[in-house]
């Protein structure tokens, strides 16, 4: 059996107020949905990792097949939650570790 290979991709949001982490899920799958589908969507893998509420960056994950379709998916999101805001990649990376050493 083949190992799926997934990669760590490290966000900043940039919104007026402070979204929740389940609103911050649901703007990322909605715009990979919009984009490619529920089959393209269901491939992603996607998965929140880490939402810091503070310095509002989220981490997730996932798979390498499909990391160009999520990050065209993310330049598309507008809105988070009812408010206007805007997603920017930090960084990918292949582990944690490292994502954590090139963003900090």
């Amino acid at each position: 059996m083949k190992r799926i290979k997934r990669r760590y991709i490290a966000l900043q949001l940039e919104c007026e107020a402070l979204p929740t982490g389940h609103e911050v899920t649901d703007a990322i799958w909605s715009a990979v949905t919009k984009l490619y589908g529920e089959v393209g969507a269901s491939l992603s893998g996607l998965t929140l990792i880490n939402f810091d509420m503070e310095h509002k960056e989220v981490v997730i994950r996932v798979s390498l097949a499909s990391l160009g379709t999520v990050r065209a998916s993310l330049a598309t999101i507008t809105n988070i939650g009812s408010r206007t805001s805007a997603v920017h990649v930090l960084a990918v990376s292949g582990t944690l570790k490292a994502l954590h050493a090139t963003v900090s």
